[in-house]
C-alpha cells in the first residue's frame, strides 16, 4: 500500500523554497531523486539533510522528490517534514535544525517597537534576509497571510527559521492564528527562542490569560526560562470597548496594537487614509495602553507606493500618543523610524530635564524643578525614553552630557 504527500513550491518564479513529493511505501527503503539548482555545489548535503530528516522522523521505505529552487536547509528540511505529516498525521516526530548562535538573543519589556515587519508565515525568501532592513521587530506570520491548507507547513517553517535565521537583532515576533488553532502554534514556536506571541482579533482577557497559561505551561516542560511576550491586537467594536481590561490581563503583556482593517469593517465603515473613522478605536487604545503600563502600537498602512501618506500616517500615530506602526514593505521602514524620531527642540529640552532630574536625585531632593517649573514624574519618564531613542537614532552621542560638564 502506497500514499503520497506534497510539500513547499515549484515553478519557475519560485525562489529559495523547494517542492517535496514523498510516497511512501511498505519496501524497498528509500529512494531519493533530487533536481537543484545547486547541485553541483551542494546536491550531496542535500541528500544527507533528507536522509537524517527522514531517520529522525522514522521513515524507512520511500520514494521522495524534490525540486530544489535555491532552498536553505532550515527550508528543505521544513517542507519535507510537511510531506511527512501529511502522509502519517499521527508522527509527532520533529527534526530540528541546529539553533544558531544568531538565534539566541533575548529581548527585554521595554524596548523600541517602533517598527514591526510583517512576513508571511509560507514564504522563506522574505525571511533570509529581512533583519538587514532593520526593523525593530520581525513578525512571523501564521495567520491572515497563510492558507487554511498551508497553516501546517508554515508553522514547520516558521519554527526552523526562529532556530536558524538570523535577524540581526530584531525582535523575534509571531503572530498566532485565532484560538484555539492559535494553541497548537504555540507548541511550534514557544520553545524556539520567540520574543513575542502576537494575540489577533483578540476580544476578552480570558482569551489573553488562555494564551498565556499555555505558554507557561510549554516553558515548565521545556525548562526555558527566558520569558515570552505577549502583544494582543484589537481588530473589533468588541476589542475597543474591552481595552483596557485586555491590556492588562498578563504582567507578560509588553504592548497593545490596533488593527484597522478588520475593526473598519466590523464597524460598518470604509477606512480612509484620513482616519476620522478609526480615531475613536485608537485614541481608545492608546489610553488603554498608558493606562495598563504597556506600549501602544498602531495599524499598518497598506500603501506600500505613498511613502508621504505613510509619514502623515505616522506622524499623526506619534501625535495621538503611539510609540510604533506596523508595515508591510522594508521600503515603510525609513519612513516610520524617521518620523518617530525626536525633533532638535525635543531632545535639547529632554536634555534639560534628564540633567535636572539627575542633579535632583544626587541632592536627594524629593522634587525635580527646571528652572522656576516643577517637572512632574511622567515627564520626565518621557524625556528619558527621548533621550535613548536619539541616542540609538545616532541623533544624540553617549558621552552629551560632557558638553554641560565643560
Amino acid at each position: 500500500m502506497t500514499k503520497t504527500c506534497d510539500a513547499g513550491r515549484c515553478g519557475e518564479k519560485i525562489r529559495s523554497d523547494c517542492f517535496v513529493s514523498l510516497e511512501l511505501r511498505d519496501s524497498g527503503g528509500i529512494e531519493l531523486g533530487l533536481k537543484s539548482k545547486v547541485e553541483v555545489m551542494y546536491g550531496g548535503s542535500i541528500r544527507e539533510l533528507c536522509l537524517d530528516v527522514l531517520e529522525t522522523l522514522g521513515v524507512k521505505n520511500a520514494v521522495v522528490t524534490i525540486e530544489d529552487q535555491g532552498a536553505l536547509p532550515f527550508v528543505i528540511s521544513a517542507r519535507l517534514e510537511t510531506a511527512v505529516k501529511r502522509c502519517l498525521p499521527d508522527n509527532d516526530g520533529e527534526y530540528l535544525p541546529e539553533m544558531l548562535d544568531c538565534s539566541t538573543y533575548k529581548s527585554q519589556r521595554r524596548r523600541f517597537r517602533r517598527s514591526r515587519l510583517y512576513l508571511p508565515g509560507n514564504e522563506p525568501k522574505f525571511m533570509i534576509n529581512a533583519g538587514i532592513h532593520k526593523p525593530d521587530g520581525i513578525i512571523l506570520d501564521l495567520e491572515d497571510s497563510v492558507a487554511p491548507a498551508e497553516k501546517d507547513a508554515a508553522r514547520i517553517l516558521v519554527r526552523n527559521a526562529l532556530r536558524w535565521v538570523d535577524f540581526y537583532g530584531a525582535e523575534r515576533m509571531v503572530r498566532i492564528n485565532q484560538l484555539p488553532a492559535g494553541l497548537e502554534d504555540l507548541n511550534y514556536i514557544v520553545p524556539h527562542n520567540v520574543h513575542v506571541i502576537l494575540i489577533p482579533k483578540c476580544e476578552s482577557s480570558q482569551q489573553v490569560r488562555q494564551i498565556d497559561e499555555r505558554i507557561k505551561e510549554i516553558l515548565d516542560e521545556k525548562n526555558i526560562e527566558e520569558p515570552v511576550f505577549l502583544m494582543p491586537i484589537i481588530e473589533s467594536a468588541l476589542g475597543v470597548i474591552k481595552a483596557y481590561e485586555i491590556a492588562s490581563a498578563s504582567e507578560n503583556i509588553v504592548a497593545l496594537a490596533v488593527g484597522l482593517e478588520d475593526y473598519t469593517a466590523d464597524i460598518g465603515a470604509e477606512r480612509t487614509k484620513e482616519g476620522k473613522e478609526s480615531f475613536f478605536a485608537r485614541s481608545q487604545i492608546v489610553n488603554a495602553a498608558r493606562a495598563a503600563n504597556v506600549q501602544p502600537i498602531d495599524t499598518v498602512f497598506s500603501d506600500v507606493k505613498d511613502m508621504e501618506g505613510l509619514r502623515q500616517s505616522t506622524l499623526e500615530a506619534r501625535s495621538l500618543g503611539f510609540e510604533g506602526k506596523g508595515c508591510i514593505h522594508p521600503r515603510q521602514l525609513k519612513v516610520i523610524h524617521e518620523a518617530f524620531a525626536p525633533t532638535e527642540g525635543e531632545i535639547e529640552r529632554a536634555k534639560r530635564i534628564v540633567l535636572a532630574f539627575e542633579r535632583a536625585e544626587r541632592e536627594g531632593l524629593g522634587v525635580v524643578s527646571l528652572g522656576s517649573k516643577m517637572i512632574d514624574p511622567p515627564v520626565v519618564k518621557r524625556a528619558l525614553r527621548t533621550v535613548e531613542l536619539a541616542i540609538e537614532m545616532g541623533l544624540l552621542e553617549k558621552n552629551w552630557r560632557d558638553e554641560y560638564v565643560r
